[in-house]
């Protein structure tokens, strides 16, 4: 969220105001003024790789196994009526997904699994073959617990489907945050994918388009949100992999910004940051989202409104 920006021990009041003007810019906010460069310089030297924000890629794994494990016409589903606590593809992928939750997608191997679940880990292989095949049926069982009352999302006017529509997948990626570094160029076509293509598309039928314009409109608000809710994994990530956090990091960059940033060259800058900074969430996450939201909204309504003439 964005703060205005206390005045920072290093700096003197003048240069604390042009370095947090140039601050807000960049949708960082202070807690407090109280900063150690000193903690800054010890933290960095932990520094951990960026391989922690990897990306994974769904459809990597053998198609015909990958398909026959979504829809779990493979024989080994979920528990059965009598059955006790034999492993099977259920419990295999909710102990990953819990993994993923905490840790984040790098941190996961069917090493790491097996010792959730207390197994061996070759005891994995025999019900999933690897982990292309595990992050297809990871994003595919998270996704299936998108709009729990299926009629949400198809009732009220356009615009109120849509942001519900919005906001159920911000929420979405806010819950399981390693979903964001999953590319889906090839897409885990399981129920769970399937179910949620099928009410999202609900949410913008009789309303004049055309079925390409349905799936190019609902691509579109997915697109948004994912892009939005990055932008907030990013500042997370960045933490996170460094061990540095925000106020930190900018208490030692700030002499240096006072130093390089000239108000008199970059004066719209130097306005709009100050003005956005007392606004106290010009660039607040949530904010931001919103305020995309309806501007997108604006410009599917203009849309809609051409298809009905």
């Amino acid at each position: 969220m964005v703060r205005s920006t206390p005045s920072s021990p290093c700096l003197s009041t003048s240069d604390a105001q042009v370095s947090g003007q140039f601050r807000t810019l960049y949708d960082v906010g202070s807690d407090n003024g109280v900063r150690r460069t000193e903690t800054l310089r010890h933290r960095s030297t932990g520094t951990r790789e960026s391989e922690d924000m990897a990306t994974e890629f769904t459809g990597t794994g053998d198609p015909a196994r990958s398909m026959a494990l979504l829809w779990r016409t493979s024989g080994d589903g979920g528990s059965r009526p009598g059955r006790k606590s034999a492993l099977d593809v259920d419990r295999i992928v909710a102990a990953a997904v819990r993994l993923a939750d905490a840790d984040g997608l790098a941190e996961l191997s069917m090493r790491r699994v097996a010792a959730e679940l207390h197994v061996a880990a070759m005891t994995l292989y025999t019900h999933v073959p690897g982990k292309g095949e595990l992050v297809d049926l990871m994003l595919d069982a998270v996704l299936g617990e998108l709009y729990p009352d299926e009629e949400v999302v198809a009732s009220g006017a356009w615009r109120k489907r849509l942001r519900t529509l919005a906001r159920a997948n911000w929420d979405f990626f806010l819950r399981h945050p390693w979903a964001v570094h999953v590319s889906t160029g090839r897409p885990p076509l399981g129920p769970g994918l399937v179910r949620k293509y099928e009410l999202e598309l609900r949410a913008v039928d009789g309303l004049g388009l055309s079925d390409v314009q349905m799936d190019s409109l609902v691509t579109l608000v997915n697109g948004f949100v994912r892009g939005t809710v990055g932008g907030v994994r990013e500042k997370a990530d960045a933490e996170r992999v460094t061990g540095i956090g925000e106020d930190q990091w900018w208490a030692a960059t700030e002499p240096y910004v006072a130093q390089v940033f000239d108000p008199e060259r970059y004066p719209t800058a130097a306005r709009v940051g100050l003005v956005a900074g007392a606004e106290r969430g010009a660039h607040d996450p949530d904010r931001s989202f919103e305020f995309g939201l309806e501007r997108l909204l604006d410009g599917i309504g203009v849309l809609i409104l051409d298809a009905s003439r």
